[in-house]
């Protein structure tokens, strides 16, 4: 996480929220031979409770957690972006980028292959919901074998939560007219992912008042 605390004014809740509604990020955790790190969909309540995620079989990391828990970390990325000092319009000002992202430390473990389906359905319909135009995909319309041969392949895990963190870089360190100049630039022509979005929230970053 970026040391300066400006950027780290979202509350836990408004962290939370973030990582619940990207629902991709990269696991990584402790392992005897060094990090092991996996790109993962997850589905994560807002409010309370753990990640709910899965791997492939073969991935190493579930060798390692068939013996004991281990500490992780789930790093889910936002919107990032370029940023030019001649947006700002002042003086002295040098190029950064801005960008938003949270932690989500804890521990992980493995879960009993009887909660793969409702994770599996869980998991699609957060994302399904959000498509616009067609009738949601289910679980259901696999057939039993097709289903039943890949639920073989994969194992269900659970990161419980024990720390939140997020880093939201929007130019909280420039004068208010500075910050929303280069938000405007930013989302005409900047370089970076999703830079719309990004201008968006620098906008109106976050202020650490509200819970």
């Amino acid at each position: 996480m970026h040391p300066n605390p400006v950027f780290r004014r979202a509350s836990g809740d408004r962290n939370r929220a973030f990582a619940s509604e990207r629902g991709f990020g990269v696991l990584v955790a402790n392992a005897p031979d060094g990090l092991r790190i996996s790109h993962i969909p997850f589905d994560l309540d807002r409010a309370d409770g753990p990640v709910r995620a899965h791997l492939a079989r073969p991935n190493p990391l579930v060798a390692v957690l068939r013996h004991s828990p281990v500490p992780a970390v789930l790093v889910v990325s936002g919107p990032d972006g370029y940023i030019s000092p001649d947006w700002y319009g002042i003086d002295d000002q040098v190029p950064t980028w801005n960008y938003v992202a949270v932690h989500l430390r804890g521990t992980l473990r493995l879960c009993p292959a009887d909660r793969l389906p409702a994770h599996l359905e869980a998991l699609s319909a957060r994302f399904e919901t959000r498509l616009a135009g067609k009738p949601p995909w289910t679980p259901g319309k696999v057939s039993p074998g097709r289903m039943a041969a890949l639920l073989k392949a994969i194992v269900p895990v659970e990161l419980d939560i024990e720390a939140v963190d997020g880093t939201w870089k929007l130019g909280q360190n420039r004068p208010d007219v500075a910050r929303l100049a280069a938000a405007g630039e930013l989302a005409a022509a900047g370089p970076g992912l999703e830079t719309a979005l990004l201008a968006d929230l620098m906008q109106d970053p976050p202020t650490g008042r509200s819970r």
